[in-house]
């Protein structure tokens, strides 16, 4: 490919300051529009002046997380409530765990709650407490959101929504197992998985909880795999005990559940394990 023109360099330059993109992006989207930089920005956006204007606040805001934030008595009041780079140049499509942070607290959102949960799902977080600029911009688009003040209403939302829509709760819950594995790991360590169970099977966390008043489930549940020595939780486990948890709650005496259905291992000793407590509970009020 022969190299770029001087006044095509100028382009690529003006096309990466208006979209925030990479070189190589600008370069595809701006030779598949004659050069045109109004016409290419026009197409990348989708064509549309609504979510253009859209796409390019959100990338404004994903920009004000980047890098970590440091203090300084010179800056101004108004800078001092921006996020400023330590390095603009170093991972320019990635926020990190103090941005994160700073954005989830600017929109009112814990990070020891449910809702925290289902944003980082939305935005298709890779990790715990990162964003990249496409999963952040494309997922706060598809809640028609771009403005802090519309994401922190949202979050509101998320709070009264997550326990009562079950499809929500599971989409999240099943999101919570790839957000929360170690780099590398297939599995969920047992101390994570416990962590995240405490939070997504209680009520004040804004989860769904699992405990009733006949039956202590998550408690136990908790217990018993302690006693099993805390192995590590695999992927369809963790997804089965969300539908367990389900059916556990709508029926306690376990009329639903069969010897010879196709659940995992541990949940068939769980029933036994909490056949066990209720047949001693029930001992203990006879004598």
């Amino acid at each position: 490919m022969p190299p770029h023109t001087t006044a095509q360099k100028q382009a690529i330059a003006q096309f990466v300051t208006l979209t925030n993109t990479r070189d190589t992006v600008a370069s595809k989207a701006l030779r598949a529009a004659g050069w045109n930089v109004e016409r290419a920005v026009d197409a990348y956006f989708g064509g549309n002046q609504g979510p253009s204007k859209n796409t390019k606040v959100l990338n404004e805001i994903f920009d004000s997380y980047r890098g970590k934030r440091r203090s300084s008595r010179k800056r101004s009041r108004k800078k001092a409530n921006q996020a400023v780079l330590d390095d603009p140049a170093d991972n320019p499509d990635g926020i990190g765990i103090n941005g994160a942070m700073k954005f989830l607290e600017d929109i009112g959102v814990q990070l020891d709650e449910v809702a925290c949960l289902a944003i980082f799902e939305m935005c298709k977080s890779p990790s715990m407490g990162e964003f990249t600029r496409e999963g952040f911009v494309e997922g706060w688009k598809s809640t028609q959101c771009d403005s802090k003040e519309n994401m922190a209403q949202y979050g509101k939302n998320l709070r009264s929504n997550i326990p009562k829509d079950a499809d929500l709760f599971r989409r999240v819950y099943r999101f919570t197992f790839l957000l929360s594995r170690l780099q590398g790991q297939r599995n969920l360590q047992f101390d994570i998985a416990e962590e995240q169970w405490k939070l997504l099977f209680t009520a004040d966390r804004g989860g769904v909880p699992w405990n009733t008043s006949e039956t202590p489930w998550l408690d136990w549940w908790i217990e018993f795999l302690v006693e099993r020595g805390k192995k590590p939780v695999n992927k369809d486990l963790w997804e089965q005990v969300e539908v367990f948890m389900r059916k556990s709650r709508d029926d306690e005496e376990f009329g639903w559940w069969s010897a010879d259905g196709a659940w995992p291992g541990a949940l068939d000793d769980f029933v036994a394990y909490v056949q066990g407590k209720r047949g001693k509970s029930s001992e203990m009020e006879v004598e």
